[in-house]
């Protein structure tokens, strides 16, 4: 690598900019951020095709005009359509035995690899214009990915129809895994997955029976079954992709699979666990083009946005965020500091893992394995000069302490707990050792919030709630004079389930001089829980009716993420 040129030193020698273009995007790019070509093209010095250009001749590979892009017949039946779209390639050409392939990123070469078992043939890639290449992929292949995808499973299913035997030995386990079919498959079921924005991906095997499930919006889907010894064959090709070791099924292993989605870069988390009928294999698909980083798409209300604003200038303090697993605590702490990042506040995150990569932030994975935990990598965060610092979780004492400590120095520590409401952080913290005057020196405000499902906009429908509705929400016709409730019919926008997307719902608990003399008088949590309500605290219940109210939500939703 040693002579690979810089790509605005080859774009200039191609003569599309000049030397001043450069120095200006330089002066962006120190200030922002970012590639250098996509701010030249920004600045519109630049076209896209001209870059893709430059950087094919950097990477040393062939570049395909948009008018090149025009499959031949026995290349396209060498790549199905879903194939196509998750790694987001065209095949072009058989040429000297080797299927031709146009890329849009010079990055995405590792699917190479994968190509060629599926193909069944050697890979020479080359590198097209994203937007070009993705149009030309949509036309050559035109059937939906569903029906391509639907294709594949039948094709799958077939191949392993004759293989009834669960006493599979590894060299089988790993020809199994490398099978066009299984790949097909697999692609299949992770197009699907990334189009219908899942978060997470399901594959147990049972006795008699294998389900592929998604969970989106929260809520768990099934897909239609493949046959029972097919997951073996599934589960170890996900292995493969995530680097775990295919001949080990006794133990439990993690892993993470990186993939371009229909041109989206896109992470996956991969773990394994042995059951009593094979492994049972999650992934969480962490998709950024799906997460909303910024405070507008939250879900925060009008009179809640002063109150952020207030909790993201503090000089000092702690601010915990709680809630159950996957309430979005961190997606809301990720939104609070892309705001405050800017060129003039350093910001430091320790978490376990990293799930979002967030430009201009320092953020530090944990390795427990190898002593790097949270206590220990804090205290050498604070030799970083950090001005806001983000602990993925509170576990422990320790942490605990030293979060307390990194704000008594002058920090704004932002952090998570898992507790149901924002009154028993307070217990949960004391638990944990924490003296009753560090806490009520350090932390300053408590958030929980929960995720409900929005209703989808496409087929929402208005009605008028019965006196059960009213009765379960504990509210009288009276509150709702004026007020219109609503549900989603269903329609193909949302998958026929009525809803689209999820919005958080907010209980905001300011640590005020009276709740810190609660706290240090020792009082329980419903004593702090009615003062925070006397201090205008508006719990997670009454949040959920202001987004019945909006019909944001339905009913059903909130009694069921709200106590």
């Amino acid at each position: 690598m040693a002579g690979r040129k810089l790509i605005g030193q080859l774009l200039k020698e191609r003569g599309v900019v000049h030397e001043g273009m450069i120095q200006e995007a330089l002066v962006i790019q120190k200030e922002e951020g970012g590639r250098i070509g996509e701010i030249l093209i920004r600045l519109g010095y630049l076209g896209a095709e001209d870059l893709t250009a430059g950087l094919a001749e950097q990477a040393g590979m062939e570049f395909f005009a948009k008018d090149a892009l025009v499959p031949e017949q026995e290349a396209l039946s060498k790549v199905d359509g879903t194939s196509a779209r998750v790694y987001g390639l065209l095949p072009l050409r058989v040429e000297d035995g080797s299927l031709v392939v146009a890329l849009a990123d010079p990055a995405n070469v590792a699917v190479l690899d994968d190509l060629t078992f599926a193909a069944g043939a050697g890979v020479r890639a080359g590198l097209a214009e994203p937007e070009a290449l993705q149009e030309a992929i949509e036309k050559a292949y035109g059937e939906s990915a569903e029906n391509l995808g639907k294709e594949a499973f039948g094709k799958a299913v077939q191949e392993f129809a004759s293989s009834g035997s669960q006493q599979i030995d590894l060299e089988d386990k790993e020809a199994m895994a490398q099978a066009a079919p299984v790949v097909k498959l697999l692609n299949y079921i992770l197009f699907q997955a990334v189009r219908d924005k899942a978060s997470d991906i399901h594959l147990e095997p049972f006795e008699n029976d294998f389900k592929i499930r998604y969970r989106v919006d929260g809520v768990l889907f099934e897909l239609e079954a493949p046959p029972p010894h097919l997951a073996v064959a599934l589960i170890s090709r996900v292995k493969v992709m995530a680097d775990l070791d295919i001949a080990e099924t006794r133990i439990p292993q993690d892993g993470r699979i990186e993939l371009s989605v229909g041109g989206r870069p896109v992470d996956l988390r991969v773990s394994t666990l042995p059951t009593m009928f094979g492994e049972s294999c999650v992934m969480r698909v962490l998709d950024r083009s799906v997460v909303a980083l910024s405070l507008e798409n939250i879900g925060l209300r009008e009179d809640e946005k002063p109150l952020f604003e207030e909790i993201l200038s503090l000089p000092h303090g702690i601010v915990l965020v709680t809630g159950p697993t996957g309430s979005g605590k961190t997606t809301t702490l990720y939104a609070a500091l892309n705001e405050v990042n800017r060129e003039d506040v350093k910001v430091i995150t320790v978490e376990d893992p990293v799930e979002y990569d967030l430009e201009g932030i320092v953020q530090v994975p944990i390795h427990n394995d190898i002593g790097v935990t949270y206590a220990s990598v804090l205290r050498t965060i604070l030799r970083q000069d950090p001005d806001k610092i983000l602990v993925g979780e509170i576990r422990d004492e320790e942490t605990a302490r030293t979060a307390i400590e990194a704000s008594l120095t002058g920090h704004t520590v932002f952090s998570t707990l898992h507790t149901n409401d924002a009154p028993s952080a307070v217990t949960r913290m004391l638990d944990m050792g924490v003296e009753p005057y560090l806490l009520t020196s350090t932390v300053e405000f408590i958030i929980a919030q929960r995720l409900v499902r929005r209703i989808c906009k496409h087929c929402k429908t208005f009605y008028e709630p019965d006196d059960k509705v009213l009765y379960e929400l504990a509210i009288k016709q009276s509150d709702i004079a004026g007020k219109k409730f609503a549900f989603g019919k269903g329609c193909d926008e949302c998958n026929y389930t009525g809803y689209a997307g999820r919005k958080a719902l907010f209980e905001i608990m300011r640590i005020t001089d009276s709740i810190k003399a609660l706290i240090l008088e020792g009082s329980p949590t419903a004593a702090i829980r009615e003062e925070a309500r006397k201090n205008g605290m508006r719990n997670l219940r009454e949040a959920g009716l202001l987004a019945i109210y909006d019909a944001d939500t339905t009913v059903e939703e909130v009694l069921r993420e709200t106590m």
